[in-house]
């Protein structure tokens, strides 16, 4: 098998420093934090195979490294038309597909997201292929909270997740500032 050679740059954000992953035709294959970046390397070898990707690290400004930094100024239409590509499993890029759906603002639940993706019996599918998506935040897996309402795991933090979601202007999400205290 070959080896992909994709680039990675970094950007600070108020989050933390993001690493933005993209390959020789520009499309984006993975988003996360620096001090999350083993995680991050974890997915791309599920996806791709133990040792079929390098990194190497670009000066190079992306089209991808300004969406985002457009994202966290408050342009949250900028990452809709990013390109992205990955190796998840069919079922996988729907759940991510459906993911990408999901506007600013909202939220959704692992039960409702099965139902939008028409297998409404596939809660625990749906929340693993969730769990696999490798380009956080443009596909915007922080989105999905409990189906009673409360905040839920996160690949960057519970801490982060609740900072995306109070930027995009989410309006409640039962119990957030009382689960986050308690952390």
């Amino acid at each position: 098998m070959p080896t992909l050679e994709f680039s990675v740059e970094r950007i600070s954000t108020p989050t933390g420093t993001v690493l933005i992953v993209t390959d020789t035709e520009r499309c984006l294959r993975a988003v996360d934090w620096d001090d999350y970046a083993q995680r991050m390397l974890k997915l791309l070898r599920r996806h791709y195979g133990e040792n079929a990707v390098t990194l190497k690290e670009t000066t190079h400004v992306s089209a991808a490294s300004r969406a985002l930094s457009a994202y966290f100024e408050g342009d949250f239409d900028a990452l809709a038309k990013l390109p992205t590509a990955t190796n998840g499993t069919a079922f996988q890029r729907t759940v991510w597909d459906a993911l990408r759906r999901i506007p600013h603002g909202q939220t959704t639940s692992y039960g409702a997201l099965a139902a939008t993706i028409g297998n409404p019996s596939a809660t625990r599918a749906v929340g693993l292929a969730n769990g696999s998506n490798p380009i956080a935040i443009v596909v915007p897996c922080h989105r999905v909270i409990g189906a009673n309402g409360a905040l839920t795991g996160f690949g960057g933090g519970l801490g982060r997740k609740r900072w995306l979601l109070t930027h995009e202007g989410t309006a409640c999400v039962a119990g957030l500032d009382t689960q986050l205290a308690m952390l």
